[in-house]
């Protein structure tokens, strides 16, 4: 039982199965216990500061400017149903350390999954085979960072019965066949996970975080004349169990179920160059991928990006500001602290038009002489550290989103988007509308389907010519960036906008 306290993997096919496991585990194994984050770590696995300082002084034993540790204790739950049965209940368990040493802009990485002192040395001295100088002396103690907390918890998932999480994906479950005729399947499930985290920094900073992440999602098939259509929804972020009201479980059906059914009156629009409007909340999803990734310092600071020359100069109309923000309670991309122990803000990165700052990690904000802004994320403890982004969104502008719309002759709308591939030096993207409407003469027309839309990230900005007054953040909780080969959770959002042309990939008109 010893090694199943280091890392576990386990999958049944049987909730009662996954239950009757779980409670034969370790107390520490699934984290039990307080929402404080305060000490769990040595309290839990015997991590002291003398310990962390012995492993820290080994990472700085040939030199290097930095070294830190990053230890982690995650644990992830879900309950799945199909078919009006729920035939699937597992939980996956991960628990270790990285260690990292900085030259410069080089980095040595080491990692273990026991958190033994003899391993963690071992890890400790990989990551300082980056130097080859005498060893740096470390600060006298830590200092204990205090934290504002941006997604509170009443009480831990991994604590709340499999008996409570049931009733959820069986009532969406139930809901998503009475809302319609048409729904002939059902996919329903609700997953959890908690992080722990403690990082520990040869500058002599300490920080602990509890970090929550969770969804409740449907995914529907319809059919109608013997055409079957589908979509799916989710609702969740970074929240507590409460958060999963009546009202969430009525919408993530009903969400689900009419996106599907809409698809049936589906047209397939004609190819070319035209306006597109882009609706509000999911489909900054665009903003994300085609704009955001390049406003991350790395890809600058290695030039990279389209915008690597380009602080302090204008890079779209001056209505339009873009934020990057990791302090909005209960988002997906909100977090307390980054991995590297900076304490979470809010980043200007667009002002009024004009770029005024990059996300930045540790390495990138020495290089420009400027503060981190807590963007230094990784995926685990067995990854190293980028700048990453949190929840990127646009601010709303002076129009209506019935303005917008009103403005345009001939185009189309776009509600959502998937199956983006974005190359993120230039900004080249193209993405699937999965949902959408033709624009004729001012209006909303059909629902449309089967096309995709294609561009520039950094034109499309300057072609940004309205920005509508409904800004929405997206309500998703299992959206989640590639980077690098590392997925991290993020979120999006914008108001209601109009690109002045865009090409779109349909039937040729």
């Amino acid at each position: 039982m010893e090694s199943m306290s280091r890392r576990c993997f386990l999958k049944t096919s049987a909730v009662a199965v996954t239950a009757a496991i779980a409670a034969s585990f370790p107390r520490s194994l699934f984290g039990l216990g307080s929402t404080d984050a305060s000490g769990y770590f040595e309290r839990e696995f015997g991590i002291t500061d003398a310990l962390c300082r012995r492993v820290l002084a080994e990472a700085l034993s040939k030199g290097g400017d930095y070294a830190d540790l990053y230890f982690e204790h995650t644990i992830g739950n879900w309950v799945l149903l199909e078919d009006g049965q729920v035939n699937r209940a597992y939980c996956d368990v991960a628990l270790g350390v990285g260690i990292r040493t900085v030259k410069g802009d080089q980095v040595g990485y080491g990692f273990t999954q026991e958190l033994a002192e003899k391993s963690m040395l071992n890890a400790a001295s990989t990551a300082a085979s980056i130097a080859d100088s005498g060893p740096r002396q470390l600060r006298e103690e830590f200092k204990e960072l205090k934290l504002k907390d941006y997604y509170p918890l009443e009480t831990l998932l991994t604590i709340v019965p499999l008996e409570s999480k049931l009733p959820l994906v069986q009532s969406v479950n139930d809901r998503c066949f009475a809302s319609s005729p048409h729904v002939v399947k059902v996919n329903a499930g609700f997953h959890d996970q908690q992080k722990r985290v403690l990082i520990l920094t040869s500058d002599g900073s300490k920080v602990e975080d509890l970090q929550p992440r969770n969804y409740l999602y449907a995914s529907v098939v319809a059919e109608k004349d013997g055409r079957r259509e589908s979509a799916w929804w989710n609702l969740g972020g970074r929240r507590d169990f409460s958060f999963y009201t009546d009202a969430v479980v009525e919408e993530v059906a009903e969400t689900s179920v009419q996106r599907a059914v809409t698809l049936f009156d589906a047209i397939q629009p004609p190819a070319g160059e035209m306006p597109v409007v882009l609706g509000p909340g999911v489909t900054g999803v665009l903003l994300h991928e085609a704009i955001g990734h390049g406003m991350e310092a790395d890809f600058n600071r290695k030039k990279m990006s389209t915008y690597s020359t380009m602080i302090g100069k204008k890079v779209a109309e001056p209505f339009v500001t873009i934020i990057d923000d990791g302090t909005i309670p209960g988002q997906l991309g909100s977090i307390n602290v980054d991995d590297e122990g900076t304490p979470s803000e809010r980043t200007v990165l667009v002002q009024d038009g004009i770029l005024t700052s990059y996300m930045h990690d540790n390495i990138s904000a020495k290089h420009y002489n400027v503060a981190s802004t807590g963007n230094g994320r990784r995926e685990s403890y067995q990854h190293f550290v980028q700048p990453r982004m949190r929840n990127t969104y646009m601010l709303p502008g002076p129009a209506t989103p019935d303005d917008v719309i009103r403005s345009v002759d001939r185009g189309i709308y776009v509600q959502d988007v998937s199956n983006g591939e974005v190359r993120i030096g230039e900004g080249d993207f193209a993405f699937y509308v999965s949902q959408g409407r033709m624009i004729e003469n001012g209006k909303l027309g059909a629902p449309i389907k089967d096309i995709n839309i294609m561009g520039n990230g950094p034109k499309m900005l300057q072609n940004v010519i309205m920005v509508a007054n409904d800004m929405e953040l997206a309500k998703s909780g299992a959206g989640s960036c590639g980077k690098g080969g590392q997925s991290i959770p993020a979120s999006f959002g914008q108001p209601t906008i109009l690109v002045k042309s865009m090409t779109v990939g349909g039937v040729k008109g």
